[in-house]
Order: structure tokens, then C-alpha cells, then sequence
């Protein structure tokens, strides 16, 4: 899906969320990631097989 040089991270790839995104879409708390992943405001992904990431968005310091 990628066409950048050097080629965005996969979606099986740790790094996933530093792909450019091609779809955003704020007012509703998405973006579309040219890897085909969907990442939430919230933290949480969904990856192009549909499997579900949890929201990892680190706690704030008390």
C-alpha cells in the first residue's frame, strides 16, 4: 500500500504508528495510516487483519 521511499513500517512491524497518513479524519478520532492501519485519539488500533490494539496512551503523573 505504501508508495513513500524509504517505505513506511508494515503493520506486523513494532513501529507501525510512524507510517504517513494517508486519511484523518479528527472530528471523529481517526486516521488511516498508508499501511492500512487505523489509529484512534485514544491510542488504540485496528490492524488491516482486524485485530484490535488497546488504547496504550501513557498515564498521566500524579
Amino acid at each position: 500500500m505504501c508508495q513513500h521511499r524509504p517505505e513506511c513500517p508494515t503493520a506486523e512491524s513494532a513501529d507501525r504508528e510512524a507510517a504517513v497518513p494517508v486519511a484523518s479524519h479528527p472530528d471523529q478520532g481517526w486516521s488511516l495510516l498508508c499501511n492500512g492501519v487505523l489509529i484512534f485519539e485514544d491510542t488504540g488500533e485496528l490492524l488491516p487483519d482486524g485485530q484490535v490494539i488497546a488504547p496504550h496512551r501513557a498515564l498521566a503523573a500524579a
